[in-house]
């Protein structure tokens, strides 16, 4: 088993994450502002106001990605210091920063992936009703048009948004994601106006420059049963993947919603939906977010076993069950067999299905320098490394994975848990602004060193290509 020889390897963040200076350049107020503003919103009561300030470091930043050998950078454009309003309004001195930030890229022989928007929405858009309403649906497509047009001379690969998962059902509808609403029925109508903002934008780009490679970049998980008998589990799992999963993929590769999702969401979906809104548009690759699957069962205790890997005889494939008693620094559990499964799962379900790419993956350890001013993290090496092996067993399976984007390239503020959870395979001191890349930086510069030769092989292992 091996990775295709043109694999892209890359590292991935999202600009409120990385940027800082959110004050500077012209930038505009985003939700992101105005949510880790309030009090009681960020766990550690930081803002993303200088983050790792990444706006003056880029030129750094980017000297570590090519010391590292990294072949790609997948970044974020922070909408509101392009189009400070969300109109029309252009703010030359953002365009300026993300010229100089891509040029820099390019003279580094890293290929620029952009993402249009990484959830830091202009609060004007957010105060003429945000995702939930329609008025978002013009201003994003036009934003796509002129990104395109001024960017697609030098950037191949876009998304237009991601994890639309994410931005729904955490900012509209738990609120533990900014604007913060807590309304069920404005994460439906959000999450659709997501799928219609894509299909706009994806077009619209193409309209700026047809070579263009857009694609959709979703986050996803597989839903792991306790017991594959118990018919009410298996009907758990099942919503649960309409709800995740399915929703998004429907929309964009078969242009209708499951009829799960319409049971769940009922008139409030029906009534949102307009005619051409589920149009189908080509994609030109399908980014996977992948950080753990979703288990399903009974409550269990924490010193419970691990259950391992059981059959699935609905989807007809192996999968591992979410282990209780391993987990990462957010509590999510590690089962690096599901991303594999999850590629050959939409492999041999969606007939149309462009190349794939993993647009993030990675893991939170909050481990510290040591006396000698090094970063020794072996578990996050060893999920790495895990999870590329599985990534490299779906290829042997069939699944067409040309990319993998590493989450993160740096610590950085990591959302609603501010600076308390650690992403990066570099290190940052959040005070001195100081890099320093871990060990796991330099196994994943061997690995891409490697084309994957480098990866770890177990002693003893279930065959991973059973199915």
């Amino acid at each position: 088993m091996s990775f295709p020889s043109d694999f892209l390897w890359g590292v991935a963040t999202a600009s409120y994450q990385v940027e800082g200076a959110v004050t500077e350049g012209g930038r505009g107020k985003t939700i992101w502002d105005t949510f880790s503003e309030t009090p009681g919103k960020i766990s550690d009561g930081n803002t993303g106001a200088v983050a790792i300030d990444h706006y003056h470091r880029f030129k750094e930043d980017v000297a570590i990605m090519k010391q590292l050998g990294v072949k790609a950078y997948r970044f974020s454009f922070a909408w509101a210091r392009l189009f400070p309003a969300g109109d029309s309004v252009r703010e030359q001195r953002g365009f300026d920063f993300y010229d100089s930030l891509i040029d820099e890229l390019l003279e580094a022989g890293i290929e620029p992936v952009a993402t249009l928007y990484h959830w830091d929405l202009p609060q004007t858009l957010e105060d003429a009703g945000g995702w939930p309403s329609r008025s978002i649906l013009e201003p994003f497509e036009n934003y796509a048009y002129e990104m395109g047009k001024h960017f697609g001379d030098r950037v191949k690969f876009w998304a237009p948004i991601n994890e639309a998962w994410v931005l729904s059902w955490l900012g509209y509808g738990t609120g533990v994601h900014a604007p913060g609403r807590t309304n069920y029925q404005d994460a439906i109508r959000a999450a659709h106006h997501t799928v219609v903002a894509d299909n706009l934008a994806n077009r619209a780009l193409k309209r700026a420059n047809p070579d263009l490679k857009v694609g959709v970049v979703m986050s996803q998980t597989m839903p792991d049963v306790d017991d594959i008998f118990d018919p009410f589990q298996i009907k758990v799992a099942k919503y649960l993947d309409a709800h995740q999963n399915l929703f998004w993929m429907d929309a964009f590769f078969k242009g209708e919603y499951p009829e799960m999702v319409y049971e769940m969401f009922g008139d409030t979906l029906r009534d949102v939906i307009q005619p051409g809104d589920l149009d189908l548009v080509e994609r030109d690759f399908a980014g996977i977010n992948y950080y753990f699957n979703n288990r399903v069962g009974h409550e269990v205790p924490k010193n419970h076993p691990t259950r391992g890997r059981i059959l699935d005889q609905l989807m007809g494939f192996y999968f591992e069950a979410a282990p209780t008693t391993h987990t990462t620094d957010m509590g999510w559990p590690i089962t690096p067999q599901g991303l594999g499964d999850l590629c050959v799962r939409w492999t041999r379900e969606y007939e149309n299905l462009p190349p794939i790419y993993i647009t993030e993956n990675g893991v939170a350890y909050d481990i510290g320098l040591s006396d000698e001013g090094e970063v020794h993290d072996p578990k996050r090496i060893e999920y790495l490394n895990d999870h590329l092996r599985s990534i490299r067993s779906a290829i042997a399976r069939g699944a067409d994975v040309r990319g993998y984007m590493q989450w993160s390239l740096f610590d950085n503020f990591e959302w609603g848990y501010g600076f308390s959870k650690r992403f990066g395979i570099v290190h940052v001191d959040f005070e001195t602004q100081v890099r320093t890349p871990k060990d796991s930086a330099k196994f994943y510069s061997e690995v891409i060193r490697t084309n994957g030769g480098s990866l770890i092989e177990p002693e003893f292992e279930p065959d991973l290509l059973a199915d």
